[in-house]
């Protein structure tokens, strides 16, 4: 029998190591079944438990203490050895995937100085000879003649109706695929900032001078082969940009693999460029050393096989032998390989476009890391090592960040089939699209949509939406402020209307004001994915009423919110925040109507003159003009160019039609001088010829501006501006703005969180932000916990002597990068009639750290 034991306790020296309590397996039956409960009961319960169970009743309170203690510790034992073991088996698995790596880098090597030395030796025999060979080129000329006569015969067997054709054309794409998977087919290079380790992605490697282009991943997943191959099939559910996928044939091959023929549409990122379909063959089977491997290509006249169905909305786009290979790992899992390579016919988009669909990076962000994420994120739910709020199962939430990417494609293409087609504009402007809908049952469909998709407006749906294009404005940072500052280009009134739709009685279509309302909004995380690089959540909007007519304004509204792309760190990547209406009771089957925002890196350009005048361009004018503004528009060194995509999407019935299609087109207008502004605001400034924005004229500001200088001058004896400091109003301000250190405003509250009211120039530039949402900032969320203790210490010395100087440190911009300030002047000031107004800052040369 065994028996359970342990050290008894002595009162004088702890522990006896002499003595033990020998326990039977009932008494540890007891405890495990208590453990099992509570794992740290307290005193009172070790007590109650010894009296309530007989068989404990020889054993001393203390002696069941210290059993807990060592049963927590071999718990804790037993959790870290299996964390170790776990990653013994990654770092096994990943380290012999890097073996692989290198002596497939060490061929590459070594073919490519076997080529050097034969091109050495064929320049030195070239530069030697002078003999005739024409008649040696015309023995090659008819060689290569009778080879395509020799392979044309073989294109003919290729019929559709012979499987032994198409098995032929399976088989070729699966050695070529297998040569980039594994081999040296493709000049790889890795991506930047994907370095291997057993908690990365994987190893990503993007192709060089490569027809087409091409991107590789080879990572670990904690799931079986046939488990990854049956998630990575499922296209739609992994690829955002997947419009369907039709297996329209499925002829089982003679080796036990199978062969389908399959029509996949993608959808277009932006709107102005074709979507793009392919019609190729895909070849599923098993190899001889246990890999399963699904390999696809394109069939076209050059390979043969049976023709694709027609598609007059679409670019048919070329698939080069692409796939993945998946092969079990020693332990359990797998090591999973991705190859995507493509040819998407980049020469029938606008010059300007061109980068987005000749980019290796790209391509490697939306559809091949995209995917490995996808296993590798299942992987980890299914271990349940990911946690989620709100009581959502994890499917159920993946299903919500589908609906919302695909009713935003849907409303970016505006497909014919889905029941779209455009409206004329009145007012002659062409700077804003707007297509209607009068099918919303056929448009979406119960899957995207919800079964009860318009429960108060019964006619359709209208998107307006534009485009535009950014110069030096990285998308994950506009994205980023467009999520976090919401006020600066939302209109309440606008976000109420489309609230409506769910709604029984909605009110009258509102005007898009130029202001709009200012509202406060609360983020609700709901989930995110394990790289953290998109996440779901729940934006509430307080409601509120300026007037009785605004009544309808005042209930809180909600909106379903997916943003992703939000890392500068990401090479390539696109970011997105998409978001549609919901009502409180949030149901699984919740309707969703999309709007939102993309925005997509075009390209880096190196430029040797100076500074680009303008931050934005309108895009039509720019599709119109490329060729010239490649010649004159890039002039500051290093020029990088984003595309801005904006659909808006609307319900409307029958005789509301026309004035929500005004108040779109004027909404979307402001919303595109909004985001100008924006980029202009958190644009890179160094070296520019910007013009800085013009500095409030109102006479608040100018009151504001005499009591901010008159207080300094009170309180330090020093003149803000210097001895020649002017004492007109405008000449103040114009002073004020224009100050080369960050001068800021902060509330003077003793009941709430301090919140910046007003900033220079140098202010906002530091801050990353605009004058609307800088009302956003709190004081304690920018300063750091020195800096926050050294104002907290000067804090009574402020309000009795009026100033104090803070030492140098550091704070955060809105964006969340840091700033490094060599000192900081905080001063109180005062209105006319010496009453506290706010606090004022001045931060000393400045700089992002």
């Amino acid at each position: 029998m065994m028996v359970h034991t342990m050290h008894r306790e002595s009162p004088d020296k702890g522990l006896d190591s002499g003595k033990y309590v020998r326990y039977t397996p009932e008494q540890v039956e007891a405890l495990e079944r208590v453990y099992t409960e509570c794992p740290k009961p307290s005193s009172l319960r070790r007590q109650q438990l010894i009296r309530e169970c007989p068989i404990l009743s020889n054993i001393e309170p203390k002696q069941i203490k210290v059993w807990f203690q060592n049963r927590r510790c071999r718990e804790k034992q037993r959790k870290e050895a299996a964390r170790l073991q776990t990653v013994n088996r990654k770092l096994n698995a990943m380290n012999k995937l890097l073996m692989e790596e290198n002596d497939r880098l060490q061929k590459q090597v070594s073919h490519l100085v076997y080529e050097n030395g034969h091109m050495k030796h064929q320049l030195h025999t070239a530069s030697g000879t002078t003999t005739d060979n024409s008649c040696e080129s015309v023995v090659v000329s008819g060689q290569q003649h009778q080879q395509q006569n020799s392979n044309h015969p073989q294109h003919l067997q290729r019929d559709a109706n012979n499987p032994a054709g198409l098995l032929s054309i399976a088989e070729e794409a699966l050695a070529e695929f297998l040569s980039k998977a594994t081999g040296t087919a493709v000049d790889w290079v890795q991506m930047i900032g994907m370095k291997p380790g057993p908690d990365s992605i994987g190893i990503v490697s993007i192709s060089r001078n490569c027809s087409g282009i091409a991107a590789r991943a080879c990572g670990l997943v904690s799931l079986e082969p046939m488990k990854v191959a049956e998630i990575l099939k499922d296209r739609q559910s992994w690829l955002r940009d997947c419009r369907c996928v039709d297996t329209l044939s499925v002829i089982p091959a003679g080796n036990g693999g199978t062969i389908e023929l399959i029509y996949t549409q993608m959808y277009a990122p932006t709107i102005l460029a074709a979507a793009r379909d392919f019609w190729t063959l895909r070849y599923s089977t098993c190899l001889e050393d246990g890999s399963y491997v699904v390999c696809e290509r394109s069939l076209t006249s050059t390979t043969g096989g049976p023709n694709g169905p027609p598609s007059s909305s679409f670019v048919r786009a070329e698939m080069r032998p692409s796939g993945f290979l998946i092969r079990p790992c020693d332990g359990g899992g797998s090591i999973v390989h991705i190859v995507d390579h493509v040819d998407l016919d980049a020469w029938s988009v606008p010059e300007v476009m061109r980068p987005l669909y000749e980019s290796s990076k790209i391509l490697a962000q939306k559809m091949t890391v995209a995917a490995l994420r996808h296993v590798r994120q299942i992987a980890q739910e299914t271990s349940g090592e990911v946690q989620y709020g709100g009581g959502r199962q994890p499917a159920v939430l993946r299903t919500f960040s589908q609906k919302l990417c695909r009713g935003f494609n849907d409303a970016v293409n505006g497909f014919v089939d889905d029941g779209w087609s455009p409206l004329g504009s009145n007012d002659g402007a062409e700077d804003i699209s707007v297509m209607i809908n009068l099918s919303p049952g056929k448009f979406g469909g119960p899957s995207h949509y919800g079964s009860s998709f318009l429960p108060s407006f019964g006619s359709g749906v209208l998107c307006a939406k534009a485009s535009m294009l950014l110069e030096n404005v990285p998308s994950a940072v506009l994205v980023r402020f467009l999520r976090e500052h919401r006020s600066e280009w939302a209109d309440y009134g606008v976000d109420a209307y489309a609230a409506a739709s769910l709604r029984a009685s909605p009110f009258a279509v509102p005007c898009a004001r130029a202001g709009g309302f200012p509202s406060n909004q609360v983020i609700l995380p709901l989930a995110q994915t394990v790289e953290h690089e998109e996440f779901l959540e729940v934006v509430r909007l307080e409601g509120h009423a300026y007037s009785p007519e605004d009544m309808g304004l005042a209930r809180d509204m909600y909106l379903l919110q997916l943003c992703s792309g939000v890392d500068e760190n990401v090479v390539g990547g696109c970011a997105q925040l998409v978001f549609a209406p919901i009502d409180e009771s949030f149901a699984d089957d919740a309707p969703l109507l999309p709007s939102g925002f993309r925005v997509i890196p075009l390209e880096h350009k190196s430029t040797p003159n100076g500074a680009s005048a303008n931050r934005t361009l309108d895009l039509a004018s720019a599709l119109e003009g490329s060729t010239r503004q490649g010649s004159e528009a890039d002039t500051n060194g290093c020029n990088f160019r984003s595309v801005v995509t904006i659909a808006f999407q609307f319900t409307f019935d029958n005789h509301t039609r026309d004035n929500v299609a005004s108040m779109a087109r004027q909404y979307v207008r402001s919303i595109v001088g909004s985001i100008q502004r924006v980029a202009l605001a958190i644009a890179p400034r160094p070296g520019s010829s910007i013009s800085p924005v013009s500095a409030p004229t109102s006479p608040e500001a100018l009151t504001l501006v005499r009591w901010i200088s008159r207080s300094y001058r009170v309180h330090t004896g020093a003149d803000l501006f210097g001895s020649d400091s002017q004492t007109s109003g405008d000449t103040l301000l114009r002073q004020l703005w224009n100050h080369t250190d960050a001068i800021l405003c902060c509330s003077l509250k003793t009941n709430a969180s301090p919140v910046f009211t007003f900033a220079n120039q140098t202010g906002l530039d530091m801050l990353e932000t605009t004058l609307v949402a800088l009302q956003d900032i709190m004081l304690d969320k920018t300063l750091d916990e020195s800096g926050r203790k050294a104002l907290c210490s000067e804090f009574p010395k402020i309000m009795q002597q009026g100033y104090a100087h803070l030492p140098a440190g550091v704070c955060a911009s809105s964006m969340g990068r840091l700033v490094s300030y060599e000192q900081a002047t905080v001063w109180k000031v005062l209105e006319d009639d010496e009453s506290n107004h706010c606090l004022a800052f001045m931060f000393v040369n400045w700089s992002f750290v």
